[in-house]
């Protein structure tokens, strides 16, 4: 869910002046680059993401993250560098009061970090110039820049010695943990003493029972929320560690200070850990290998039970992309970045590709960071990230492209593709355009909507953007208050006291109803949730309501037409019900439910949502929803569904775990303004002829169906009806198998009514004509269509597949989609060889021969598929002939033409090509002189001394002129008739949906050859024929 875009910016403290003093010297600036003694070496960002270290072999510097700029910096002497030895690390205590910087020579120079409010490091004067309009916002920007960026001061504290010398340290809150090298162990440091004046505490590798024997720590990485370690040692293995709290330790000293188990243990060389990244949002623990491989594992629990979740193959091979240096995931846990020696990369949190430096030019105008990485963090809430290269002294920050959804888990944020960066939000507009437009690449279908300066300078980063259903209010926030925007006035809303918007922070989310915005937010240690009117302005007096609520809220969701379900810290679903009146809008609550005992961590929730059965949507009563409705969760990445049941009087609640590795999910139940009704009725047949499937009107299409994406593939249930059957403790069933939908970059949002899955992917830009690399994100489309008809045809439903069919039948694309169906089967066939008793193909030809298109479209599927599949296809289909013959009788000439190719691969066709005439004939008579000419090369294809065309010709009483240089003209029409091609040439494509940006949609790999083969193994010099009707 993370795209970088634009061009990297580049930040220095020292390269300009070495410039400068190189050109005097006459040196060569790029040699003195090969071995820059102002290098980046170590970069640390402190927990709350506003500050940043760095460091090079003699300097530290403190820089603001944003907007960044440098604070404070401080350069070593020569006598403490000849003592302690130049800077190897950095590391920062979590709250950015203390920075410890690691030496060669095993010291750990510590220093303190005071700010001062009342100086300013930057701070702009303006004195006389053009005076700009005085407007409240310039008011602002005035005001900020005469404030300044408040002053740090870097205040030496003490140097510590380790004498058994430094493989890895920590700095926490309470101490710095550091891996000594002789002898191998821990030692835990306390920044101040404890109450009995104590300060350090070490425990000897060797005494700790969970560690191999002899092995040494070369890595260690910790997380706060998780209150977890990786060490990674010498041996090549990952152990997961905690440390036993302090009151343990003093009372039972034989357990050691740690605990801790080995969750990786590489089987070669290859496999060996060397970087570790932990993530806590999704409790899942990274490794990189030193093969430049990843795996990724779930810790479950705190005692050893962490299994391998996935692997993450590297973007190239060893050699290059190199070693990897550094890993760290996005603040909000969706992202992935590896850095190499060679380049970087990213992956999605369950594995997706996604953007990668190991496709760019190597030669590219001193880019470093797309040619090598030394250290990455992740800054203003994950919108920038910031590379350092290796041996280089600059630092070069990234913007990144984000999906509303990592801030906000909201139905609509999914339904409706909105991204948003540091400062602007960018919407996709194509649901309200042709469906034939939607399936476009074209950066129009992109509408950019600046985020309001105001809010941004007070309020940045933003953190949560939702939109409406209907795509026509946004509303966003940041550190403290929100904004909202209309996208059909284009007008934002913000508020004009600033002490209203400080006095709240959104935190549990926001959902719109029609015009009104609901907030959970937290205000003076209370907790609310406040609706907002878009029709009034954004202040106190303009609340609309305020609902108390008992703690903070988790997640909140609409669902239904007008009821919203919050899920709170304290464990319990709370159900309401939206008031809505002529005076008012209120929120009234109908019902609630206690899952203590069934959810452990309310904060590992990210979405709910439930499913009422339908005689409760048309008649029940709303405070009845609780008892009757069946619960969906999404914690962390597991999607569980929670079914009530009556035992014995009593309401139970069995819980039940549907599918993994979910990075989100899509109920289109609560998609109620992007699909269709379920009692809307079925358009007409395209044609007038009767057909089996018109008389089945009473389904749902796809309305009832889940959609989840895994990291690897869109899946779907189609029915969830079905879904909550099997999934029920009273039936002894399987969970049916969800359609599985393979694409090639990250779906965004499930288009039902278009029938496609829509995304993107990423591309970087070089071109002779740009000097400056630049990312952008192209948009992709692929049909989930076939895939479901696949699905229904398998399960033994027509029924299904056909009505299905007549839903999407007047989409402009639909013939296409039908042909991928083939596609996909019969690729499936040949390469499986089933037996023709479990062949899908009876069932497809059977389902596709309901449609006019039928003939085209297994026409079209010859010509993008190798020949020795047809052999395949047309056991079971009738006969090419037959199939010519009935193309010529519907008048489909060009499609009759089609089959010509498969008649003469197949020897059906006569010495006297007396189809070829047929069909020749018949074009004459309707004018297609096209068609007469690709007709007439096609007779010299098959014999290229002319005899059987000048037949042709005069069999259909045409008065030939002669032969002059090959060319024949009859009737004012010239036939050319060139000279076969000396040899055969193959060609290699995948079959494209309607996609602009000239990459592929569709996942069918087809191979072929390039025109007509003729009787010697020749062909001609291009692809004669058209599916389309002539």
């Amino acid at each position: 869910m993370y795209w970088p875009m634009g061009a990297a910016r580049i930040y220095s403290t020292n390269r300009i002046r070495r410039k400068e003093q190189d050109d005097l010297d006459g040196r060569d600036s790029r040699t003195s680059e090969r071995d820059d003694p102002d290098a980046i070496v170590g970069m640390r960002t402190s927990r709350s993401g506003h500050l940043i270290a760095t460091i090079t072999g003699t300097t530290m510097t403190i820089w603001q993250a944003s907007p960044i700029a440098v604070l404070a910096s401080t350069s070593r002497s020569l006598s403490s560098i000849s003592d302690y030895g130049t800077n190897v690390a950095v590391f920062i205590r979590p709250d950015a009061c203390i920075v410890v910087v690691q030496t060669s020579n095993g010291f750990l120079i510590t220093y303190s970090l005071i700010v001062d409010p009342n100086n300013r490091v930057y701070q702009a004067i303006r004195e006389g110039g053009n005076q700009h309009k005085s407007t409240e916002v310039n008011r602002l920007i005035l005001e900020q820049e005469r404030a300044g960026l408040r002053e740090v001061n870097i205040k030496f504290r003490m140097v510590i010695r380790i004498d058994a010398g430094i493989a890895a340290a920590l700095a926490l809150d309470n101490e710095i943990i550091v891996a000594t090298k002789k002898p191998t162990a821990v030692q835990c440091i306390r920044w101040t003493p404890d109450n009995a004046g104590k300060q350090t505490s070490t425990e000897l590798i060797s005494r700790m029972a969970w560690m191999q024997k002899g092995s040494n720590i070369l890595a260690m990485v910790f997380d706060r929320a998780m209150s977890l370690a990786i060490w990674i040692t010498g041996d090549g293995k990952a152990y997961a560690v905690q440390k036993r709290p302090e009151a343990s330790n003093e009372t039972d000293e034989s357990h050691g200070l740690f605990r801790g188990y080995a969750f990786h243990t590489p089987k070669d060389s290859s496999l060996a850990a060397s970087q570790a990244a932990i993530n806590a949002r999704f409790s899942l623990l990274a490794v990189g290998c030193v093969g430049g491989g990843i795996h990724i594992y779930t810790a479950r629990d705190y005692v050893g039970s962490i299994p391998l979740s996935h692997k993450l193959l590297a973007p190239a091979p060893l050699s290059a992309t190199g070693r990897i240096t550094c890993l760290s995931y996005s603040p909000d846990g969706y992202c992935l970045v590896a850095g190499y020696e060679h380049g970087w990369a990213l992956w999605s949190v369950y594995g997706k590709p996604g953007a990668s430096s190991f496709n760019a030019d190597t030669e590219s105008n001193d880019e470093h960071w797309l040619m090598s990485v030394s250290n990455v963090s992740w800054v203003n809430a994950g919108s920038e990230l910031l590379l350092a290269s290796i041996n280089d002294s600059r630092l070069w920050v990234l913007e990144m492209t984000k999906s509303a959804v990592t801030g906000c888990f909201s139905s609509a944020n999914i339904s409706r593709t909105v991204l948003f960066t540091s400062s602007h939000l960018m919407l996709y507009r194509g649901f309200d355009l042709p469906s034939i437009a939607t399936v476009s690449a074209d950066a129009s279908l992109w509408q950019h909507i600046a985020i309001p300066a105001v809010y941004l300078m007070n309020q940045r980063p933003i953190r949560s953007i939702v939109i409406s259903h209907d795509g026509r209010y946004i509303a966003v926030a940041g550190r403290r208050g929100l904004a909202h925007y209309s996208v059909s006035s284009g007008r934002w809303k913000t508020f004009d006291n600033s002490e209203a918007e400080n006095a709240f922070v959104v935190r549990g989310g926001m959902c719109w109803y029609q015009h009104v915005l609901i907030a959970a937010v937290e205000s003076d240690q209370s907790y609310e949730l406040r609706l907002y009117s878009r029709e009034l302005g954004l202040s106190v007096e303009s609340l609309l309501h305020v609902q108390q609520l008992p703690s903070a809220a988790v997640v909140l969701s609409m669902t239904g037409q007008d009821s919203l379900l919050v899920y709170t810290y304290d464990n319990i679903l709370y159900h309401y019900i939206v008031s809505a009146s002529d005076n008012a809008v209120t929120l009234i609550q109908v019902g609630q439910l206690a899952l203590h005992g069934i959810v452990r961590a309310p904060a590992r929730v990210r979405a709910v949502t439930w499913i009422l059965p339908d005689f409760q949507l048309r008649d029940g009563d709303p405070s009845q929803d609780v008892a009757h409705a069946t619960v969906l969760f999404l914690v962390d990445a597991k999607l569980v569904l929670l079914q009530s049941s009556m035992h014995e009087g009593t309401q139970k609640y069995n819980m039940r775990v549907i599918a993994n590795n979910v990075e989100y999910f899509d109920l289109m139940r609560d998609q109620g303004t992007l699909i269709s009704s379920p009692n809307r009725s079925l358009p007409d047949s395209p044609t007038g002829e009767a057909s089996p499937i018109t008389g089945l009107h009473a389904d749902r299409g796809l309305r009832d169906s889940l959609w989840y994406f895994d990291g690897d593939s869109v899946r779907c249930w189609t029915d969830i009806e079905d879904l909550l059957t099997s999934a029920s403790t009273e039936n002894d069933r399987d969970l049916p198998q969800p359609v599985a939908i393979a694409t090639d970059f990250y779906p965004t949002s499930i288009m039902l009514n278009r029938g496609i899955v829509i995304g993107l992917d990423s591309e970087l830009m070089q071109r002779r004509d740009l000097q400056i690399p630049m990312f952008r994100h192209i948009t992709r489309t692929q049909l989930f269509l076939p895939h479901i008809f696949r699905q229904c045809l398998s399960d033994l439903d027509t029924g299904a597949a056909a009505v299905l069919a007549l839903r999407y039948q007047d989409l402009p694309y639909f013939s296409h989609a039908l042909e991928l169906l083939l596609h996909l089967v019969l690729d499936d066939e040949v390469d499986a060889s089933s037996d023709a008793e479990e062949s899908l193909m009876p069932a497809v030809v059977s389902f596709l021969s309901t449609f006019p298109d039928y003939l085209d479209i297994v026409v079209q599927c010859t010509r993008k598929t190798e020949v020795r599949s047809w052999r395949t296809l047309f056991a079971y289909l009738p006969s090419p002939q037959q199939l010519f013959e009935e193309s010529l009788e519907k008048g489909l000439l060009k499609t009759a033409g089609g089959y010509l190719l498969v008649l003469h691969t197949f020897q059906e066709l006569e010495t006297s090509s007396e189809q070829c005439i047929r069909l020749l004939q018949k074009a004459k008579e309707v004018g297609d002189w096209d068609l007469c000419k690709e007709l007439a090369r096609f007779l010299m294809a098959l014999d290229a001394s002319g005899d059987t065309l000048h037949e042709a010709l005069g069999r259909m009483s045409v008065q030939t002129t002669g032969e002059t240089n090959g060319n024949f003209s009859q009737g004012g029409l010239l036939l050319t008739t060139p000279q076969p091609a000396p040899s055969l040439k193959h060609y290699s494509f995948k079959e494209k949906l309607l996609d602009s940006s000239g990459r592929s949609s569709g996942e069918v790999q087809a191979t072929g050859n390039e025109g007509l083969l003729s009787p010697n193994g020749t062909v001609a010099s291009e692809d004669y024929f058209s599916s389309r009707s002539g």
